[in-house]
């Protein structure tokens, strides 16, 4: 007999970025896994579990992740950044073969000075 998990279920975010420019913005490639910037005006704290339904530019493709809350931007936040989640991949083979598949798109922008949604 398993006893209910009192666990809060992980709330649900779609994130649809249309051009490269928005995944360099949202990319966070100083997490060893990978990450994501999501904007959203839901308050989350740091290690709320979360399940992020990501498509990337000229690409149908809908990618499953869950993930993990790493990064907080609040709301009226210094410099006008976008109130979100920094949301770190988890450490298994589809975020590894889903990094590979921003970086691949991203290419030398990824190296490159432009600020970001995060850092």
């Amino acid at each position: 007999m398993s006893t209910p998990s009192n666990a809060p279920r992980p709330s649900v975010m779609q994130l649809a970025i249309k051009e490269k420019g928005a995944l360099y913005a949202a990319y966070i490639p100083f997490f060893v896994e990978g990450g994501i910037f999501v904007p959203t005006q839901r308050d989350y704290k740091l290690g709320d579990d979360v399940y992020v339904l990501l498509t990337l530019p000229e690409d149908t493709q809908r990618y499953p992740v869950a993930g993990r809350v790493a990064w907080v931007t609040p709301a009226r936040a210094a410099g006008n950044r976008t109130q979100g989640v920094g949301i770190q991949f988890p450490k298994d083979e589809k975020s590894r073969l889903l990094k590979l598949k921003i970086e691949e798109i991203l290419g030398t922008a990824l190296g490159s000075e432009r600020p970001t949604q995060t850092i």
